[in-house]
């Protein structure tokens, strides 16, 4: 019986940070789950329960959080600057960040995230903007390319905070 003790002693520190890393990556593709985040806790909750055996120390906290911000960032701003990047004016950009927030609301993921921005660039583009249906229309695609920009860049920073978050347990000590 002690030896069935060891062993889950042993083995709750890892269970855990990988069931937070696997949480992690499987919530970069659902954009309301802040992965991110839950990467970051993988590497917290991992270096609480192993202290110095954990091979983790400030520097891995401040690399994981500094890529956690400059996502959140990017992601947050990205329909935006979609909107901007396409030729659309202040209420395109208004817009793009109004209609995530709605798409989100009333359209299911991912649609929402997509489909949210568009409307809200082109409707806010052509009547408060008093663009064309045509610059009202770029300004929109705009937003959704930005926003799907977004989305990647979130993918692609989870992926390298659990690559740097391993390689630091593992190799980094």
């Amino acid at each position: 019986m002690d030896h069935i003790i060891e062993i889950i002693k042993i083995s709750t520190p890892w269970i855990v940070t990988y069931g937070l890393i696997t949480a992690g990556l499987v919530g970069a593709f659902i954009p309301v789950i802040p992965s991110h985040l839950i990467i970051l806790l993988a590497g917290v909750s991992h270096h609480l329960m192993l202290k110095p055996d954990s091979g983790l120390g400030v520097v891995s906290f401040i690399v994981l959080s500094v890529l956690l911000v400059a996502s959140q960032l990017f992601e947050t701003f990205s329909g935006s600057i979609g909107s901007k990047w396409f030729g659309g004016t202040k209420w395109g950009t208004i817009g793009a960040m109004v209609g995530i927030i709605v798409g989100m609301l009333l359209i299911p993921p991912p649609f929402g995230f997509i489909v949210g921005p568009l409307m809200g660039a082109l409707l806010c583009e052509k009547f408060f903007g008093k663009q064309s249906l045509k610059e009202a229309t770029s300004s929109g695609v705009g937003s959704s390319v930005g926003v799907l920009t977004g989305l990647a860049v979130r993918l692609v920073v989870a992926f390298i905070m659990v690559i740097y978050l391993l390689l630091d347990i593992y190799l980094f000590k």
